[in-house]
């Protein structure tokens, strides 16, 4: 993967750390502190994560990279889960390449991965489309947002 191939995303770009090794192009995340293989994925999931930290106010220590679940016996990982200050996840973020196009069957995988969170927001993006849904679980309902939500709203009681 050679990051000019990568198209510049829909998003703030507050910089991503890339070096080139014997592996290929990796990118720096600051969330697991590690560096990674970069793909189309990880680099919209870098830019969100830039997203989230330097302009919604997510503190980086409340967030969760490629959180672990099981679902129906099935070990699964979410991209991004964000917590409140008490521990609480509040959202949960589906990051797809920005050559996939978001349809009804991202936010299905983005519900189902829900069924163990239960968080109140569930937001897709590919980099270039973002969608945000807000979730009453007393009722059911779900409702889409037109802006991400800071996060003192993400993390409102």
């Amino acid at each position: 993967m050679d990051v000019n191939d990568l198209p510049v995303l829909d998003l703030p770009d507050h910089g991503v750390k890339l070096r080139h090794d014997a592996d290929g192009e990796r990118v720096f995340d600051p969330i697991r502190r590690k560096w990674v293989q970069l793909t189309p994925e990880e680099w919209v999931r870098q830019h969100f994560l830039n997203h989230l930290v330097h302009d919604l106010g997510c503190p980086a220590s409340l967030i969760a990279v490629e959180k672990s679940l099981v679902l129906n016996e099935l070990a699964k990982r979410a991209d991004i889960v964000v917590h409140a200050a008490d521990g609480r996840a509040v959202a949960l973020v589906e990051c797809k390449a920005p050559g996939v196009r978001i349809t009804q069957a991202t936010f299905e995988q983005a519900a189902r991965y829900n069924v163990v969170f239960k968080v109140r927001y569930l937001l897709v993006t590919n980099g270039l489309r973002h969608y945000c849904c807000r979730i009453d679980h007393s009722n059911g309902s779900v409702d889409f947002v037109v802006d991400i939500p800071h996060h003192t709203t993400l993390s409102a009681p």
